[in-house]
């Protein structure tokens, strides 16, 4: 944050995609981010506008199967290297493909964008409850946060960088329906820190939300309303605690 902005944060937020109610997550996160009078923020539904970064404090997202341009992959690159924050939220390291066999594959097609972020989304089991765990637990994000249960997307991801990992969760099995789908028994990121530069990431898997209509064409409607993460006090703690965090604004 520069001299002339130390007592506001100016950011971008950035919601949108596939198979998630994102009304409900831009809603829910422009809410939290309206509580401190001291963020301003400009919402989009993708990243075209990567240009803005240059006068931004901080980058929140919530996307799933978007990628931006080449153009915009290195200028959020370049954003969290000179020291701009990344709050990454869910879907945001998730690039799908639909093959003719019935199965998704994670193609991968933005390396630069995937690099920064520090993961790429692969697969995710069927969505059944599981235990997260604390990984580090003097880190201020998740102080006094103890294990707990989800009933959310748990995402198994290629690792490109060194990551910090806050929050994580063991699992082996089947990702079915997904082209990689044998997984050994291993734990998985679910909250992580990803250092670049002179800025830094934290990526939060969890988040998954959907509503009756958010699975077309694939589903005409989806039968239930599921707000998994979003319900859970943990969740709503560790992500207000990364808005403050990304807008790095004095307590």
């Amino acid at each position: 944050m520069t001299e002339a902005n130390r007592d506001r944060a100016r950011g971008m937020l950035v919601v949108g995609g596939k198979f998630h109610d994102m009304e409900f997550a831009r809603r829910e996160l422009l809410t939290m981010l309206g509580a401190d009078d001291r963020i301003t923020v400009r919402a989009y539904d993708d990243y075209d506008r990567h240009d803005l970064l240059a006068h931004c404090d901080f980058l929140i997202s919530y996307t799933c199967d978007v990628a931006p341009s080449v153009a915009g992959q290195r200028a959020i690159r370049d954003f969290v290297a000179r020291g701009g924050r990344w709050l990454a939220l869910h879907g945001t390291n998730s690039l799908l493909a639909f093959l003719d066999n019935g199965k998704v594959s994670a193609p991968r097609i933005a390396p630069h964008f995937m690099e920064t972020l520090g993961t790429t989304f692969v697969a995710h089991p069927p969505i059944l409850p599981y235990l997260v765990e604390v990984a580090r637990a003097d880190d201020p994000l998740v102080e006094g946060i103890d294990p707990f249960e989800v009933t959310d997307e748990l995402y198994l991801m290629e690792k490109h960088a060194d990551l910090d990992v806050l929050l994580d969760t063991e699992f082996d099995g089947r990702a079915d329906g997904f082209e990689e789908n044998v997984w050994e028994k291993a734990r998985h990121p679910v909250l992580y820190r990803r250092l670049l530069g002179e800025g830094e990431v934290v990526y939060f898997t969890l988040g998954h939300c959907r509503g009756h209509y958010d699975m077309r064409p694939i589903l005409d409607r989806w039968p239930t309303i599921d707000r998994g993460s979003w319900e859970l006090p943990e969740f709503r703690t560790i992500v207000g605690r990364g808005i403050a965090w990304a807008a790095g604004l004095p307590t």
